[in-house]
């Protein structure tokens, strides 16, 4: 073997060496070994998924978490949104909008045109007219607080997204005549089953509904928020396998 070719052969071997070195060197490792969390895995096989943070995520289509407004179904709760302003316009896309979610869940106490003559009359609901003097004395916040959480014979709608309630708010004042040169079709969209363009839209808000094992302990179970639970609660344990 010629001293040229042994100088090769070592050669070809420090680099080989060299690029086992290399390939087994971890760069940016600051970036690769960084802390891997998920807020919704579960610490073992055995212990369900943990929820989202107490009232820290909307889950009911509204802009701000349940903790910073009250779900009670008082009249001072309601009085104290009759100074929101309505921010959607009274448009034909708005209008429309309240048409289908008027028409799928007010009708049925309220009557297609808003004259207090919906089907549940027939067994025993109390006529509540939209369209009646007091009605339209009420303030758009106050029609809109009213939708949100409801109060004596009315349930609560919150299932219907803020912006759609404003819609819904649009289309009651078309009824009672309060847009100047307005006129609004009445009745249902569509016929019973009919999908499409008969029915709302997509989530403009998202998400819609709580997280698995939930705990709930605050204002969207309707306990109001100057009530004694809704202050700090135990950590669940039960549902988090002992974290808080």
């Amino acid at each position: 073997m010629s001293a040229d070719f042994r100088r090769r052969v070592v050669r070809t071997a420090a680099f080989a060496y060299a690029a086992l070195l290399v390939s087994g060197c971890s760069w940016f490792s600051d970036f690769k070994r960084q802390p891997d969390f998920h807020p919704w895995q579960s610490v073992s096989d055995t212990v369900p998924p943990r929820g989202n943070p107490q009232m820290s995520v909307p889950v009911y289509g509204s802009a701000a978490p349940g903790f910073m407004y009250s779900r009670a179904q008082f009249p001072a709760t309601i009085d104290s949104m009759a100074n929101l302003k309505n921010p959607i316009a009274p448009d034909a896309r708005s209008l429309e909008n309240g048409h289908k979610y008027f028409a799928i869940n007010c009708s049925v106490c309220h009557g297609y045109a808003g004259a207090g003559d919906g089907i549940a009359t027939k067994y025993g609901m109390i006529p509540m007219p939209l369209t009646s003097d007091h009605a339209k004395s009420l303030s758009d916040g106050y029609i809109f607080g009213m939708i949100r959480n409801g109060r004596g014979s009315m349930p609560t709608y919150n299932r219907i997204e803020e912006p759609d309630r404003w819609d819904i708010v649009n289309y009651v004042r078309a009824l009672q005549g309060k847009i100047p040169g307005v006129t609004v079709a009445t009745g249902p969209i569509g016929k019973p089953g009919e999908t499409g363009a008969t029915l709302p839209g997509v989530t403009q808000m998202g998400p819609t509904r709580p997280a698995p094992y939930y705990h709930q302990v605050g204002s969207q179970a309707m306990v109001p928020l100057d009530s004694n639970q809704h202050g700090m609660a135990s950590p669940d344990t039960t549902q988090t396998g002992g974290r808080p």
